[in-house]
């Protein structure tokens, strides 16, 4: 999508940046047969990792607190993101997706997903807490800020 949409306005990058979709599939088979206990699973393909957090916090009204330092993008991808505009919470990511387990199913889950071609280093982002509602991100430089849903216009979906 970042690429397209770089190529509209005229824009080349030093580096390729190349598509992030992939079948999810194995991916949850092998979370399945490997017996993890998956309270909530949802796909990044519509309004990103933002947009699908702020859904389940509102639908299951706890806290969701995430660490920015913890959300793999790609420097090539934020780079893109920045001189296009763009929120990297808020792309869509086709071939990634959240996924929330118990605390004692965390570590077997990311090694049974990093086992996967498209597993692309998973990595825990976060927790759910109970004192409120709503999606809290702490930034790379420690300050604390709610994530809401995207206003304005959504980067366009390409395929």
């Amino acid at each position: 999508g970042i690429a397209i949409m770089a190529a509209r306005e005229g824009l080349e990058f030093e580096t390729a940046i190349e598509s992030d979709c992939a079948p999810l599939a194995a991916m949850v088979r092998s979370l399945i047969d490997g017996g993890i206990d998956i309270h909530c699973m949802r796909d990044l393909t519509r309004g990103g990792l933002a947009s699908a957090l702020v859904e389940i916090t509102e639908a299951c009204g706890k806290a969701i607190n995430i660490e920015e330092s913890k959300i793999g993008v790609r420097e090539d991808v934020r780079g893109a993101c920045e001189i296009l505009g763009f929120d990297p919470m808020y792309l869509a990511n086709e071939g990634r997706f959240v996924l929330f387990v118990p605390e004692q199913d965390v570590e077997q889950a990311l090694g049974l997903l990093s086992l996967n071609d498209h597993g692309a280093e998973p990595s825990r982002i976060g927790s759910v807490g109970s004192e409120m509602s709503g999606v809290i991100l702490k930034s790379i430089i420690g300050a604390n800020r709610i994530v809401d849903m995207f206003t304005g216009e959504q980067l366009p979906r390409i395929c």
